[in-house]
């Protein structure tokens, strides 16, 4: 079986990291993975490029332009919304005809079009598309953030100026998915239960196969390892309680870095000396300043093994994100036996088991995240969550339990196609 995985990104985002993750998961488990994508950023050979050309930055900029435009020229969402009205026919492409499985991820800003994706569906080949986010059972929104037209038709889009009306983009693009979708069968597949209900729920994907399977990660890499020694290695001190926050862009609001802030101030009032900010990602600098206690920003890293490292240093992950899928950060924090601290929110639910291996917070409640960091440096038996936690990653995230439950699907797709022909 050869399994073609497409992707924006080979690297860059937490896509582009699970993707990544899948392709060598299938490939140690009998299955001949190789990932498309626009940007390589690697000299990997399973993982091809397409072809260099002008238009690749120009389908990026086409579509930037046109949201611009509706955006009545607002920089606002900009980067929130995407409409697939330009990118890449693959179809031609030596990768895809080999290929018995057409696996599809995160594919937007110009990367397949919306007239793309009805060419691969045309050429009778069986199409995946593992959901990240809620982008394909809406229009236009990778976050609804609280909206519900999506349940039966996306209009008076809360992005667009004005709130937008029955008549806007959003119902534009929605019309045009229903037709692409009423032309051929796809398998989607969501990372987590919470965004199978979602999607289940969207009037969009009304008849189409959807289950949940969340994203695999190597155990072998991301696992226990001495805590000091790490600590060392990256200049750390050897003698505080290290909270750890980690985004690739920290400055995201997204990513709840302010609850941050908040539950450290209350944390330092009552325990001044005993804790110390560790902060992995973009733009981490920008945030020392507005914590109420010593930070320690390590910026963007890409070498695996210091992120490894920054986790097998730290005490406990915390992520306050308002909006999340399956985060791989929370995966990687536990597999290397760090508990974790996070809202209940999206799919965070799933990975952490409150009180058993973290502490699941109250939505955007910083008494509450601070009440969890707490508990968990101060009150918990801490060696037996960080053991749950190194347990719950081997038995539902490690790669062959997850590329089992794909090559599942893949033989579910290839018998319905076979049936139809």
């Amino acid at each position: 079986m050869r399994v073609l995985i497409v992707n924006t990104s080979e690297r860059t985002g937490g896509a582009a990291v699970a993707a990544n993750r899948l392709m060598k998961a299938l490939n140690n488990n009998g299955v001949k993975a190789k990932m498309l994508v626009r940007d390589k950023e690697s000299d990997a050979l399973t993982v091809v490029g397409l072809p260099k050309s002008p238009r690749l930055h120009w389908h990026f900029l086409w579509e930037r332009l046109v949201i611009f435009c509706r955006l009545h020229f607002s920089r606002k969402h900009l980067f929130e919304i995407d409409i697939a009205n330009a990118g890449t026919d693959i179809t031609k492409l030596r990768e895809f005809q080999e290929a018995d499985i057409i696996h599809l991820h995160w594919v937007n800003q110009g990367m397949l079009s919306l007239g793309g994706i009805r060419k691969i569906l045309q050429s009778g080949k069986p199409v995946i598309w593992t959901m990240h986010d809620i982008w394909p059972a809406t229009a236009i929104c990778h976050l609804t953030m609280g909206c519900h037209y999506y349940i039966n038709r996306c209009a008076n889009c809360k992005y667009l100026p004005g709130g937008g009306n029955s008549h806007d983009l959003a119902s534009h693009i929605w019309r045009k998915k229903q037709q692409l979708l009423a032309e051929g069968n796809i398998y989607f597949v969501a990372c987590s239960r919470w965004l199978e209900s979602e999607a289940k729920s969207s009037a969009l994907l009304k008849g189409q196969k959807i289950t949940s399977i969340p994203n695999p990660i190597d155990t072998h890499i991301y696992k226990k390892g001495n805590k000091q020694e790490a600590r060392q290695r990256l200049g750390l001190p050897q003698d505080k309680k290290l909270i750890l926050f980690a985004s690739q862009r920290v400055t995201n609001e997204n990513k709840g870095m302010s609850y941050l802030v908040e539950a450290c101030r209350q944390l330092s009032d009552l325990h001044k000396d005993l804790c110390e900010v560790v902060i992995l990602g973009g733009h981490a600098e920008e945030m020392v300043a507005q914590l109420p206690m010593k930070a320690h920003p390590l910026g963007y890293v890409n070498d695996e093994q210091r992120v490894v490292d920054v986790y097998q240093a730290a005490d406990v992950f915390v992520l306050p994100s308002l909006s999340e899928n399956l985060p791989n950060t929370i995966m990687e924090a536990m597999a290397c036996g760090v508990p974790c601290v996070a809202f209940k929110v999206g799919g965070i639910p799933e990975e952490i088991d409150h009180l058993k291996n973290g502490y699941v917070a109250a939505y955007r409640d910083a008494t509450d995240l601070a009440k969890g960091i707490a508990w968990v440096l101060q009150e918990a038996d801490y060696e037996s969550l960080s053991q749950q936690a190194v347990h719950k990653v081997t038995q539902c995230y490690s790669q062959q339990s997850v590329a089992i439950k794909y090559l599942d699907v893949y033989q579910q797709a290839m018998a319905f196609i076979n049936y139809k022909l």
